[in-house]
């Protein structure tokens, strides 16, 4: 016997999604906002105090711009009902759109890199940077470690893995735009060479964590599990159902945010069909109440359980 998802658990669940595709639209356009001014910034005041460090420091500010377009097109797609070809709903857009930020950060933090080692080169072409390029790298850190937080807060909140994302990619901004800032404080005391070291510095740190989240959400993409302590956690759920006696082929597979979980419930063999399915309606309700699963298919075996305690006494 198997038993898939109840009406009212689709309900749930939409409006699971549409309270996570508000909070990530409210929060991804507070970051295009702030990745707006910030690259425009960089970029002309880079330019104007040759600063190479806070030219690429903008670059990835200007990067930050497509990522939140991605996860805006990952938030829309995602949200969308459960259809005949997608049973399961669209919940692995926003999968798809961490592997995509995974795979801009990672070719943004090589084009930087590559950059860098070319002006490195030829140390006798690096200019003096401008004092003005100091402070605007000091804004861009207050601005991009504010972003992060506020970004984190809101993903934890929805419990959003692609918003999540997005937030330590907010976090590796201010991280560069640090590592800028001292590159341009050596350059102005004397030392001109910092300014592309801070340069390459930054593009491997990007180029990082864009390994980092590409090859996460490619796993996913592969049906990864759940953890070993979430999964103990479920099948606990499981087992405190009154008339299960054991659980066991217990899998799960990642869908986007939520989970999908397939089991096998040991019930008393003595029990009918109609007792036997109530249980494990019973024991679906209440994984799906406590844990972020999407829909948990129940298979209903016999646990001979009686039989076997009547033996042992």
């Amino acid at each position: 016997m198997q038993f898939s998802e109840q009406p009212e658990d689709h309900e749930e669940s939409g409006q699971t999604a549409a309270l996570r595709a508000a909070a990530t639209s409210q929060s991804t356009w507070v970051s295009v906002a702030v990745n707006v001014v910030l690259s425009a910034t960089q970029i002309i005041v880079g330019t104007l105090s040759k600063s190479q460090g806070l030219i690429a420091d903008g670059i990835h500010s200007l990067s930050d711009l497509v990522a939140d377009f991605v996860v805006l097109f990952a938030s829309h797609h995602s949200k969308k009902d459960a259809d005949e070809n997608h049973p399961y709903g669209h919940h692995r857009f926003e999968t798809a759109a961490s592997m995509v930020l995974g795979v801009l950060l990672l070719a943004v933090g090589v084009g930087m890199s590559w950059s860098a080692l070319l002006k490195l080169r030829q140390p006798e072409d690096i200019a003096q940077v401008h004092s003005m390029a100091l402070w605007v790298a000091g804004f861009a850190l207050v601005a991009k470690e504010a972003l992060f937080r506020y970004m984190l807060a809101v993903a934890k909140k929805v419990k959003s893995s692609m918003l999540i994302a997005n937030a330590w990619h907010a976090r590796s901004d201010a991280a560069s735009s640090l590592v800028v800032g001292l590159g341009i404080v050596g350059n102005l005391m004397g030392y001109p060479i910092l300014d592309p070291i801070a340069a390459l510095i930054v593009g491997l740190m990007i180029a990082r964590m864009g390994w980092g989240f590409g090859w996460e959400a490619m796993n996913d993409l592969m049906d990864r599990g759940i953890d070993e302590e979430e999964l103990a956690a479920i099948k606990a759920t499981l087992l405190e159902t009154p008339g299960v006696d054991g659980v066991h082929d217990l899998k799960t597979r990642k869908m986007g945010d939520m989970v999908v979980v397939d089991a096998h419930l040991e019930v008393d063999a003595s029990l009918t069909v109609e007792i036997g399915h109530n249980i494990a309606v019973d024991a679906r309700q209440r994984v799906m109440q406590r844990h972020r699963v999407l829909n948990l298919m129940a298979h209903v075996d016999p646990s001979h359980k009686a039989d076997l305690d009547h033996l042992q006494g």
